[in-house]
């Protein structure tokens, strides 16, 4: 199957049903914010390493966070008490911990600079967000995505303790439930999440689910309850 290229002067996308079986629906184009809120508003992203192209993304099956779902252990909640959070403070301090942070099986990262340059673009339009833990006044873990209508994308999270992302996700949680989002897109399906409650589900349901939601960007500034 040969995949489309983008074009750089127009923001359109073919439709997500036509990626690859790997996922890979385009190549190419450019990280110009209206092209990636476009790209999100469609369940679209960017993920690519620094030697290859643009690609975008349409996987099948695709892993989603239904806030209801997610396991708030007895000993995650006594963690989260060792922390204090924060949103959007250190928005592009999470996102380069995130690149930097090893992890296991995996070599390089694909949140490069042209990627961390873009979405703080976006931060500044309270498009994307962080939500920050701390321990001792020090950013010890966190992660960011964007709230695009009612969804939360998320994109990356990062510890240097013990729980600290995962009790940063707890915080997430609890206050788009308050706002009155729908579900988190987790995109590609991973053990972890899925330990947490994501599940995974068809293309096809996906984008069914974002057509029934409100998708486009409500620029909201976010606080802590």
């Amino acid at each position: 199957m040969e995949i489309p290229q983008l074009n750089k002067y127009t923001l359109s996308f073919p439709h997500p049903n036509t990626a690859s079986e790997d996922g890979i629906l385009a190549w190419g184009g450019d990280l110009n914010p209206s092209r990636l809120l476009r790209a999100y508003q469609q369940g679209i992203f960017p993920w690519y390493s620094n030697n290859d192209p643009i690609l975008w993304w349409s996987p099948n099956p695709r892993l989603i966070m239904e806030l209801d779902d997610f396991k708030l252990s007895r000993s995650l909640r006594k963690s989260m008490k060792q922390f204090t959070y924060r949103f959007d403070t250190q928005f592009e301090q999470v996102m380069k911990n995130c690149a930097n942070i090893e992890r296991t099986g995996q070599e390089g990262t694909w949140i490069n600079d042209d990627i961390i340059e873009a979405y703080s673009v976006l931060h500044g339009q309270n498009i994307a967000h962080s939500v920050e833990s701390y321990l001792d006044g020090q950013l010890v873990g966190g992660l960011y995505g964007l709230a695009i209508g009612k969804v939360f994308c998320g994109e990356s999270m990062f510890a240097y303790k013990s729980d600290a992302s995962k009790s940063a996700y707890a915080i997430l949680i609890q206050h788009l439930k308050i706002w009155g989002y729908d579900f988190i897109d987790c995109q590609v399906p991973t053990e972890h999440l899925k330990s947490l409650g994501a599940k995974e589900v068809s293309r096809e349901y996906f984008l069914k689910r974002l057509k029934k939601v409100n998708m486009d960007n409500i620029n909201k500034k976010w606080e802590i309850n």
